[in-house]
């Protein structure tokens, strides 16, 4: 691999997703719009006989430069390919999770996340996974995160955020069953997400973010007739929040404080566990959708949709939520670019 380029724009690290799906189209055609092409420069990690299928899909040909892996990169115009050749086409099947795919997909993810953590890149963009072929090729995967920490040996917080526009969604419990959310809201963890969903919520322009907080119980408790939660637990870490200096409020009865946050009142909602904010998520706009795995030296960007499994190989997906990821991926790398001048 070459060493770091001193060029101003950032370098993207881009991970081909499920080859089931509709990542391969997805790719080819993200990597070909002019202007996110004249904003960043990109290493994409995958098989070229897969990007060369979704071409064919989605009738869109980035012109990419294929080098072959452990090749010197040659950071120029055009995107650079490293070739895996790590999925056999004539064993790909198209809307079905398969171990082949699961391999393919974490080898390349893998590769994205250690090209970045050398220092070799700004931000990492993948198009979508499947969990099920994830699993199959990496049994202890529970989520991005996991497999984040495990590639590049990282124990610091970290967490999922749902972007929609300039709409954010923070959590503070994540996937796990629905049954274990009580018992894992604390003060200290509330206390915990706010401080990762403020940080990231600046990297990428928010200054000062204002954030409200959900409750966890029906109508944020009702004063303690449905539920003390919101008042021993969850009105304290807010407090403590406000204390830090954070501009946060709440908590605010969950059915409802999208709607002020989608009006303009709030940057960002710390909701309790995963549905409680990506239902409002979804609704408002899954077409346009975008998750953010924050906490790491890098952002990690991806559309917040799945593999569509259903629309593999048609070359009608949609682009606006892969689009908006890859957006956001070189916004917050141009701006930690800056940050970085800025102190040196």
């Amino acid at each position: 691999m070459n060493e770091r380029t001193n060029d101003a724009l950032p370098v993207i690290a881009v991970a081909m997703g499920d080859p089931s799906g509709i990542s391969p189209e997805l790719t080819a055609r993200i990597l070909s719009e002019a202007d996110l092409r004249g904003s960043a420069r990109y290493v994409v990690f995958g098989d070229k006989r897969l990007l060369d299928l979704g071409i064919k899909d989605g009738g869109a040909d980035p012109q990419v430069q294929v080098v072959r892996d452990g090749d010197a990169l040659p950071l120029g115009d055009k995107p650079v390919f490293v070739d895996l050749a790590n999925h056999d086409p004539a064993d790909l099947k198209r809307g079905t999770a398969t171990l082949a795919g699961g391999k393919a997909a974490t080898e390349n993810f893998r590769r994205a996340l250690q090209f970045a953590a050398s220092g070799q890149a700004d931000a990492v963009f993948f198009t979508p996974f499947n969990k099920a072929a994830m699993r199959f090729a990496y049994p202890g995967y529970d989520d991005e995160i996991r497999f984040v920490r495990d590639a590049i040996g990282f124990e610091g917080a970290a967490s999922e955020f749902n972007i929609l526009d300039k709409l954010w969604n923070a959590r503070v419990t994540s996937h796990i069953p629905l049954s274990e959310v009580a018992q894992n809201i604390t003060q200290e963890r509330i206390l915990r997400a706010l401080t990762l969903a403020d940080a990231n919520l600046r990297a990428a322009g928010f200054n000062p973010p204002r954030i409200a907080v959900a409750g966890i119980n029906p109508h944020a408790g009702d004063g303690g007739n449905f539920g003390r939660d919101e008042i021993e637990t969850i009105e304290p870490a807010v407090k403590a929040a406000k204390a830090k200096g954070f501009t946060v409020e709440g908590p605010f009865p969950s059915d409802t404080v999208f709607l002020r946050a989608k009006n303009g009142d709030f940057d960002a909602v710390l909701t309790m566990y995963h549905d409680q904010g990506q239902i409002a998520m979804k609704l408002i706009g899954f077409d346009r959708g975008v998750t953010l795995i924050g906490g790491f030296p890098f952002p990690i960007c991806t559309p917040a949709h799945g593999t569509a499994y259903e629309i593999a190989g048609q070359g009608i997906a949609n682009l606006g939520a892969t689009r908006a990821a890859l957006a956001l991926a070189i916004k917050m790398a141009q701006d930690g670019k800056a940050r970085a001048r800025a102190a040196a």
